[in-house]
Protein backbone atom coordinates (compact mmCIF):
# COMPACT_ATOMS: atom_id res chain seq x y z
CA UNK A 1 0.00 0.00 0.00
CA UNK A 2 1.49 3.28 -1.04
CA UNK A 3 2.64 5.79 1.70
CA UNK A 4 3.02 2.51 3.98
CA UNK A 5 6.03 3.14 6.51
CA UNK A 6 8.87 0.82 6.61
CA UNK A 7 10.73 -0.11 9.71
CA UNK A 8 14.03 1.39 9.63
CA UNK A 9 15.82 -0.51 11.88
CA UNK A 10 18.42 -0.29 14.70
CA UNK A 11 19.73 3.31 14.63
CA UNK A 12 23.43 3.08 14.87
CA UNK A 13 24.19 6.67 16.12
CA UNK A 14 21.88 5.87 18.58
CA UNK A 15 23.51 2.67 20.10
CA UNK A 16 26.96 4.24 20.02
CA UNK A 17 25.40 7.41 22.01
CA UNK A 18 24.61 5.13 24.34
CA UNK A 19 28.43 3.58 24.93
CA UNK A 20 29.51 4.68 28.64
CA UNK A 21 32.88 5.97 27.42
CA UNK A 22 35.85 4.25 28.87
CA UNK A 23 38.35 7.12 29.03
CA UNK A 24 39.07 9.75 31.59
CA UNK A 25 37.77 13.07 29.66
CA UNK A 26 38.63 15.06 32.41
CA UNK A 27 42.21 14.00 32.46
CA UNK A 28 42.13 14.47 28.90
CA UNK A 29 41.10 17.99 28.92
CA UNK A 30 43.57 18.47 32.06
CA UNK A 31 46.23 17.27 29.70
CA UNK A 32 45.46 19.59 26.44
CA UNK A 33 45.32 22.52 29.28
CA UNK A 34 48.44 21.62 30.29
CA UNK A 35 50.13 21.21 26.88
CA UNK A 36 48.82 24.87 25.97
CA UNK A 37 50.21 26.47 29.26
CA UNK A 38 53.94 24.65 27.80
CA UNK A 39 53.71 25.35 24.56
CA UNK A 40 50.92 27.65 23.43
CA UNK A 41 50.27 27.04 19.52
CA UNK A 42 47.51 26.49 18.03
CA UNK A 43 44.41 23.31 17.10
CA UNK A 44 45.00 21.84 13.10
CA UNK A 45 41.52 20.94 12.00
CA UNK A 46 40.90 19.01 8.70
CA UNK A 47 37.24 19.09 8.75
CA UNK A 48 37.31 15.54 9.53
CA UNK A 49 35.97 12.89 12.11
CA UNK A 50 39.20 12.75 14.41
CA UNK A 51 40.20 16.72 14.41
CA UNK A 52 36.21 17.44 15.12
CA UNK A 53 36.78 15.75 18.62
CA UNK A 54 40.05 16.97 19.64
CA UNK A 55 38.59 20.46 18.89
CA UNK A 56 35.61 19.58 20.70
CA UNK A 57 37.80 18.64 23.50
CA UNK A 58 40.36 21.41 23.43
CA UNK A 59 37.06 24.29 23.06
CA UNK A 60 36.32 23.20 26.69
CA UNK A 61 39.45 24.43 28.01
CA UNK A 62 40.43 27.03 25.46
CA UNK A 63 37.56 28.59 23.65
CA UNK A 64 39.51 30.89 21.74
CA UNK A 65 42.12 28.61 20.30
CA UNK A 66 43.54 29.41 17.03
CA UNK A 67 41.59 26.71 14.19
CA UNK A 68 44.17 26.55 11.83
CA UNK A 69 42.84 24.69 8.54
CA UNK A 70 45.25 24.10 5.81
CA UNK A 71 43.97 24.67 2.55
CA UNK A 72 45.14 22.31 -0.56
CA UNK A 73 42.78 23.88 -2.20
CA UNK A 74 41.54 20.78 -3.31
CA UNK A 75 39.20 19.88 -0.82
CA UNK A 76 35.31 18.45 -1.22
CA UNK A 77 33.25 21.44 -2.04
CA UNK A 78 30.83 20.20 1.09
CA UNK A 79 34.21 20.53 3.31
CA UNK A 80 34.18 24.31 2.81
CA UNK A 81 30.76 24.82 3.52
CA UNK A 82 30.90 22.41 6.68
CA UNK A 83 33.81 24.20 8.17
CA UNK A 84 32.64 27.86 7.12
CA UNK A 85 29.17 27.11 9.20
CA UNK A 86 31.07 25.11 11.83
CA UNK A 87 32.77 28.21 12.74
CA UNK A 88 29.85 30.60 12.47
CA UNK A 89 27.72 28.27 15.00
CA UNK A 90 31.02 27.70 17.73
CA UNK A 91 32.10 31.05 17.21
CA UNK A 92 35.36 29.33 16.00
CA UNK A 93 39.05 31.75 15.75
CA UNK A 94 39.28 29.97 12.66
CA UNK A 95 42.38 30.66 10.27
CA UNK A 96 42.56 29.29 7.14
CA UNK A 97 46.21 28.99 5.60
CA UNK A 98 46.40 27.70 2.08
CA UNK A 99 48.74 26.00 0.20
CA UNK A 100 51.24 27.85 -2.36
CA UNK A 101 50.90 26.99 -4.73
CA UNK A 102 47.43 25.06 -4.73
CA UNK A 103 47.67 21.32 -5.15
CA UNK A 104 46.07 21.16 -8.41
CA UNK A 105 48.20 23.57 -9.89
CA UNK A 106 51.28 21.04 -8.35
CA UNK A 107 49.37 18.35 -9.91
CA UNK A 108 49.02 19.88 -13.25
CA UNK A 109 52.34 20.93 -13.45
CA UNK A 110 54.08 17.80 -12.60
CA UNK A 111 52.92 16.38 -16.13
CA UNK A 112 52.36 13.33 -14.18
CA UNK A 113 48.33 13.07 -14.90
CA UNK A 114 49.08 14.10 -18.74
CA UNK A 115 50.47 11.60 -21.40
CA UNK A 116 50.70 14.95 -23.70
CA UNK A 117 53.15 16.81 -21.00
CA UNK A 118 56.52 16.11 -19.94
CA UNK A 119 57.44 15.00 -16.47
CA UNK A 120 58.54 17.80 -14.48
CA UNK A 121 59.83 17.19 -11.21
CA UNK A 122 58.22 19.96 -8.66
CA UNK A 123 60.33 22.82 -6.99
CA UNK A 124 58.59 21.21 -3.47
CA UNK A 125 58.10 18.30 -2.21
CA UNK A 126 54.43 18.12 -1.47
CA UNK A 127 54.12 17.79 1.89
CA UNK A 128 56.07 20.65 2.32
CA UNK A 129 53.53 22.68 0.25
CA UNK A 130 50.76 20.55 1.77
CA UNK A 131 51.89 21.18 5.49
CA UNK A 132 55.44 21.97 6.02
CA UNK A 133 55.22 26.13 4.90
CA UNK A 134 51.50 26.49 6.66
CA UNK A 135 52.59 24.57 9.92
CA UNK A 136 55.80 26.79 10.30
CA UNK A 137 53.57 30.05 9.28
CA UNK A 138 51.09 29.00 12.31
CA UNK A 139 53.86 28.43 14.60
CA UNK A 140 55.58 31.53 13.69
CA UNK A 141 52.23 33.63 15.07
CA UNK A 142 51.13 31.44 17.80
CA UNK A 143 54.32 29.64 19.38
CA UNK A 144 55.27 25.53 19.56
CA UNK A 145 52.56 23.98 20.15
CA UNK A 146 50.02 22.07 18.52
CA UNK A 147 46.56 20.08 19.21
CA UNK A 148 45.88 17.45 16.26
CA UNK A 149 43.32 14.87 15.91
CA UNK A 150 46.33 12.07 14.20
CA UNK A 151 45.73 8.55 15.51
CA UNK A 152 47.74 5.58 15.82
CA UNK A 153 45.90 3.14 14.55
CA UNK A 154 45.43 5.04 10.91
CA UNK A 155 48.64 3.40 10.29
CA UNK A 156 49.57 -0.28 10.43
CA UNK A 157 51.28 -1.36 13.93
CA UNK A 158 54.79 -1.45 13.54
CA UNK A 159 54.39 1.51 10.83
CA UNK A 160 53.79 5.13 9.89
CA UNK A 161 51.72 7.49 12.62
CA UNK A 162 52.00 4.25 14.85
CA UNK A 163 55.27 4.27 15.26
CA UNK A 164 55.61 7.92 15.06
CA UNK A 165 53.48 7.78 18.49
CA UNK A 166 54.82 4.47 20.20
CA UNK A 167 58.33 5.41 19.26
CA UNK A 168 57.87 8.88 21.40
CA UNK A 169 55.73 7.58 24.10
CA UNK A 170 59.04 5.16 24.81
CA UNK A 171 61.47 8.50 24.69
CA UNK A 172 58.95 10.23 26.85
CA UNK A 173 58.50 7.46 29.48
CA UNK A 174 62.21 7.33 29.68
CA UNK A 175 63.34 10.93 30.11
CA UNK A 176 60.08 12.00 32.59
CA UNK A 177 58.37 8.74 33.85
CA UNK A 178 60.47 8.67 37.14
CA UNK A 179 58.36 6.54 38.65
CA UNK A 180 55.20 7.91 38.61
CA UNK A 181 53.35 4.96 36.49
CA UNK A 182 53.06 1.61 37.83
CA UNK A 183 52.00 -0.15 34.72
CA UNK A 184 51.65 0.50 31.01
CA UNK A 185 48.48 1.63 30.60
CA UNK A 186 49.41 4.58 33.29
CA UNK A 187 51.99 4.95 31.26
CA UNK A 188 50.10 5.48 27.85
CA UNK A 189 47.45 7.54 29.79
CA UNK A 190 50.09 9.99 31.35
CA UNK A 191 52.83 10.58 28.75
CA UNK A 192 51.40 8.78 25.42
CA UNK A 193 50.33 11.38 22.89
CA UNK A 194 52.77 13.60 22.77
CA UNK A 195 55.36 14.60 20.20
CA UNK A 196 59.05 16.54 20.28
CA UNK A 197 59.76 17.49 16.72
CA UNK A 198 63.22 18.51 15.85
CA UNK A 199 62.34 21.77 14.65
CA UNK A 200 61.14 22.94 18.10
CA UNK A 201 57.76 22.17 18.13
CA UNK A 202 55.24 20.05 20.16
CA UNK A 203 52.43 18.04 19.00
CA UNK A 204 49.72 16.58 21.44
CA UNK A 205 46.74 14.11 19.52
CA UNK A 206 44.64 13.61 22.66
CA UNK A 207 42.96 10.69 20.98
CA UNK A 208 46.23 8.95 19.53
CA UNK A 209 45.27 5.84 20.99
CA UNK A 210 41.79 5.70 20.43
CA UNK A 211 39.58 3.37 18.33
CA UNK A 212 37.98 4.69 14.93
CA UNK A 213 34.58 3.56 17.19
CA UNK A 214 35.35 5.68 19.79
CA UNK A 215 35.72 8.80 17.75
CA UNK A 216 32.05 7.73 16.03
CA UNK A 217 30.89 6.55 19.61
CA UNK A 218 32.12 10.07 21.18
CA UNK A 219 30.39 11.84 18.48
CA UNK A 220 27.19 10.43 18.13
CA UNK A 221 27.03 10.64 22.27
CA UNK A 222 27.71 14.89 22.12
CA UNK A 223 25.42 14.84 18.66
CA UNK A 224 28.50 16.50 17.15
CA UNK A 225 27.96 18.04 13.81
CA UNK A 226 29.74 15.80 10.65
CA UNK A 227 31.12 16.84 7.55
CA UNK A 228 28.53 15.13 4.93
CA UNK A 229 31.34 13.74 2.76
CA UNK A 230 31.15 10.98 5.27
CA UNK A 231 27.62 9.91 4.53
CA UNK A 232 28.12 10.49 0.68
CA UNK A 233 31.25 8.44 0.60
CA UNK A 234 29.03 5.88 3.05
CA UNK A 235 26.28 6.05 -0.11
CA UNK A 236 29.30 4.78 -2.42
CA UNK A 237 30.19 1.66 -0.31
CA UNK A 238 33.30 3.43 0.78
CA UNK A 239 34.49 0.53 3.62
CA UNK A 240 35.18 2.26 7.07
CA UNK A 241 39.00 2.32 6.60
CA UNK A 242 39.24 4.92 3.61
CA UNK A 243 36.49 7.08 5.04
CA UNK A 244 38.62 10.32 4.46
CA UNK A 245 37.57 13.84 3.98
CA UNK A 246 41.17 15.39 3.35
CA UNK A 247 41.99 16.26 -0.71
CA UNK A 248 40.35 14.99 -3.35
CA UNK A 249 43.10 13.58 -4.94
CA UNK A 250 47.10 13.51 -4.47
CA UNK A 251 47.98 10.37 -5.58
CA UNK A 252 47.75 8.28 -3.17
CA UNK A 253 45.42 5.57 -2.16
CA UNK A 254 44.64 5.25 -6.24
CA UNK A 255 44.29 1.56 -5.81
CA UNK A 256 41.17 1.67 -3.50
CA UNK A 257 39.04 3.46 -5.86
CA UNK A 258 39.00 6.94 -4.83
CA UNK A 259 38.67 7.97 -8.23
CA UNK A 260 36.11 6.19 -9.12
CA UNK A 261 34.08 7.28 -5.78
CA UNK A 262 35.02 10.76 -7.28
CA UNK A 263 33.69 10.34 -10.16
CA UNK A 264 30.41 8.61 -9.29
CA UNK A 265 29.83 11.11 -6.06
CA UNK A 266 31.17 14.27 -7.67
CA UNK A 267 30.73 13.82 -11.87
CA UNK A 268 30.56 17.24 -13.10
CA UNK A 269 33.45 18.27 -10.55
CA UNK A 270 35.28 14.66 -11.84
CA UNK A 271 34.74 16.15 -15.72
CA UNK A 272 36.01 19.20 -14.34
CA UNK A 273 39.13 17.60 -13.00
CA UNK A 274 39.93 15.23 -16.12
CA UNK A 275 40.42 18.17 -18.42
CA UNK A 276 43.40 19.62 -16.28
CA UNK A 277 44.68 15.81 -15.19
CA UNK A 278 43.34 13.64 -18.24
CA UNK A 279 44.92 10.58 -16.52
CA UNK A 280 42.39 10.28 -13.94
CA UNK A 281 40.26 8.50 -15.97
CA UNK A 282 42.36 5.43 -16.25
CA UNK A 283 41.62 5.16 -12.54
CA UNK A 284 37.78 4.68 -12.79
Amino acid sequence: MAGKPEPDGLDLNTLRALRRPRRDLRALTGRIEQHLDDHDGYLAFSGGKDSLVALHLTLQVEPNIPVVFFDSGLEYPETYTYITALADTWNLNLEPHRADPPLLTVLAQSGEWDHQQPTRATSQKLREILIGAPSRAAHATHGPGEIWGVRADESPKGTGRWSLYYNALSSHVTRDCDGCCTNTTEQRRHHGGLIDRADGTHVFGPMWDWSVDEIWAYIAHHQLPVNPVYDTLRRLGTPEKHLRVSHMLDGAFLEHGRITRLRRGWPNLFEELAHVLPRIREFV
